[in-house]
């Protein structure tokens, strides 16, 4: 793999991991594109993209560091919102961090194709249309504050256990490849009751468990394919990730209080047209 190869594997895994739109989907065809698709490389390429997770991981932690300090303090009996909201990603995360451990092999052996990557990332777009339509008219008349109060009804504060948990079982469904964990966890937030800005902080959050454990299981599972790509090209790869995430989780909060999920869902639509013609004529090849 060439650093350029790395840096452009980076910056779509940057651009695309916490958006609903499939980072899996994406960078199977961008390693298409940039040839690195074929049997002898597709292997280390598989856990390279899952491995430099690791520099979104490094944005949300940057954008996020209130937050997460807060939860240190909490966890640390210095702040009780901080403990609440730490206990609340803890319960989210568990049954990814079971569940992701007891199917890995499965969803690899037969989730993995090309039937049920499509399948996916069109049923994700017509769900995500559904939500904003349900969601909209659930509102409609209602003023929503482009700046909510801590622990108001709709924030990240005001969470219970059981709402948390209930995303928890959102985001095993991102085990599905071509799903979208922040599709799952966002939607599903929403669904619950928060409002999208703190439905996206939530997944943000979340995220740092999740995609942390995922990156470590699969880089020591996977340990000799990685070593073979070398240092530099994970280093360029998760330094463009990194910067990559972080505008677009800017830019994604940003959007999602304006316009909602539409608009994602209907990309996810023709993604799934064109990533289908693709694969099912033959020119994308989709195994792991």
């Amino acid at each position: 793999m060439t650093p350029l190869q790395a840096a452009i594997l980076g910056l779509v895994e940057g651009i695309t991991e916490y958006l609903p739109i499939s980072s899996t989907g994406h960078l199977i065809l961008t390693s298409w594109l940039l040839g690195l698709d074929s049997p002898d490389v597709k292997e280390s390429v598989d856990v390279f993209n899952i491995v430099i997770q690791g520099g979104a991981i490094l944005a949300v932690l940057g954008l996020y560091w209130p937050r997460v300090l807060q939860m240190i303090k909490g966890l640390l009996g210095r702040n009780a919102v901080g403990l609440k909201l730490a206990i609340n990603i803890i319960v989210a995360f568990l049954p990814a961090a079971v569940l992701g451990v007891l199917l890995d092999d499965y969803i690899d052996a037969h989730l993995f194709a090309p039937i049920p990557v499509v399948a996916a990332l069109a049923l994700g777009g017509v769900w995500m249309i559904g939500i904003d339509i349900w969601y909209k008219k659930r509102n409609a008349g209602k003023h929503l504050a482009l700046e909510d109060a801590p622990g108001e009804p709709g924030t990240i504060e005001s969470l219970t256990v059981m709402q948390a948990l209930m995303i928890g079982f959102f985001q095993c469904f991102a085990m599905w490849p071509g799903t979208s964990r922040s599709m799952m966890t966002i939607a599903g937030g929403m669904m619950l009751g928060l409002k999208p800005k703190q439905a996206a902080e939530f997944s943000f959050l979340l995220g740092l468990p999740t995609l942390g454990g995922a990156c470590c299981y699969k880089a020591l599972k996977n340990h000799e394919q990685l070593a073979a790509l070398g240092v530099t090209p994970m280093v360029i790869g998760i330094l463009v990730a990194t910067i990559s995430a972080a505008l677009a989780v800017k830019w994604l909060v940003a959007f999602l209080n304006k316009h909602g999920l539409t608009a994602f869902g209907i990309y996810r639509l023709i993604l799934a047209a064109v990533f289908g013609g693709l694969v099912f004529g033959g020119v994308v090849t989709l195994t792991n």
